[in-house]
């Protein structure tokens, strides 16, 4: 149990979404109320958000834009001109979208900032051919970073090369999920699927994310169905190949065992995912934050007791292969997909379930949470 510190704190936690959907932040959050600190969510309200309900004191603004360089221009400012006035003691900055202006408030008020970067953001997809928007990001995190007196990061790949380019100290807080009771067993749980009109029929192959975005393997996981005869794959989520896929369901080449779910609340897409048969991390490397990810789904998986199939990325090779909770493929080809698939399904769920269990009890947030209370207490000097 975490010791509460001896007078309240006020922690202004950034982020540049709506705060609906993002479990790391929510489980962030917990720990510092854990720990007797009092959070104040700074986001943004989106044209399709839904209503934020709690649990956290939350502050959403409405930008005039919702993408692109202006949109990035006008949150700088937004999160600027709050935090000269906010009434904080330490800021929080979730990626580096929100760092500028967290340091320069930080500096200008003698105000600790730290900064917990949910990815390698000037290597990430989006700013692969934009030359001058990854230059202004890279100049934004080399002045940033420096100033930081330790960091946290999703893992240690990422986390060395942040050590590298600036010599900080960077302590790795993975978004695992946390550890709580494991719905009903597989056997009884396709129901969920039945929900959204899925037939029970085959087995199901689930793959799922906020962002299926190009080089996410979505695209290719649809394609594998020709190769795949006996099973169905669910598409759980949002992004640019999510509605190519969905624009694509009666293709007569998937003969209907293709289907698209918009993305869910956490705890409903949880059962989903416990009543898979196969789950899938289909990440391609084509770019450096792909190649050194390592995605929230391959815990959600593991944590359910649900078998993987996993594209070759440096974090989750290393977590499948050690924990024996699925197969790493070569590639991404739809040979591989249904190579892999078959392998899993040639075991008894229960040999797959076993290990899952197994593994979650050293992949669970609890392992590194201390680390945001020890950033927090650094902050508290």
């Amino acid at each position: 149990m975490s010791s509460k510190v001896t007078s309240e704190k006020r922690v202004a936690v950034l982020v540049s979404n709506d705060l609906t959907f993002d479990q790391r932040v929510r489980k962030t959050c917990e720990v510092m109320i854990e720990s007797g600190y009092i959070p104040t969510l700074v986001g943004r309200e989106m044209p399709d958000s839904q209503r934020y309900t709690g649990p956290f004191k939350a502050i959403r603004f409405t930008l005039k834009k919702n993408r692109g360089p202006l949109f990035y221009l006008e949150l700088q400012r937004t999160l600027y001109k709050w935090l000269k006035t906010a009434e904080v003691d330490v800021i929080w900055a979730n990626d580096l979208d929100t760092l500028l202006p967290a340091i320069l408030i930080g500096r200008r008020r003698g105000i600790h900032v730290v900064y917990d970067s949910h990815e390698f953001f000037t290597e990430a997809a989006g700013l692969s051919g934009r030359p001058f928007r990854r230059f202004v990001w890279l100049m934004i995190e080399r002045y940033c970073v420096p100033k930081l007196n330790r960091m946290l990061t999703v893992n240690e790949s990422i986390a060395g090369k942040y050590r590298e380019r600036y010599g900080v100290k960077v302590d790795v807080l993975r978004n695992m999920p946390i550890l709580k009771e494991v719905p009903e067993k597989y056997s009884l749980l396709r129901e969920p699927f039945a929900k959204y009109g899925i037939p029970l029929d085959l087995p199901i192959l689930l793959l799922q994310g906020a962002y299926m975005d190009k080089d996410r393997g979505a695209k290719d996981a649809v394609e594998a169905l020709e190769v795949m005869s006996d099973v169905r794959l669910v598409l759980v989520g949002s992004g640019v190949e999510w509605e190519e896929s969905r624009e694509r369901l009666n293709n007569p080449k998937w003969k209907g065992r293709l289907h698209c779910i918009p993305k869910l609340p956490y705890d409903e897409l949880r059962k989903l995912t416990a009543a898979a048969d196969v789950g899938l991390s289909l990440d391609k490397g084509l770019h450096p934050n792909y190649l050194l990810s390592l995605p929230n789904k391959l815990f959600d998986f593991i944590h359910v007791g649900l078998p993987i199939v996993a594209s070759p990325m440096v974090e989750v090779s290393k977590i499948v292969e050690e924990s024996g909770v699925g197969v790493v493929i070569s590639e991404v080809t739809s040979t591989k997909i249904a190579s892999g698939v078959s392998e899993i399904l040639s075991q008894p769920r229960e040999f797959w379930y076993e290990k899952c269990m197994k593994a979650r009890e050293d992949y669970h947030w609890g392992v590194d949470s201390h680390l945001i209370n020890e950033n927090l207490a650094e902050a508290s000097k």
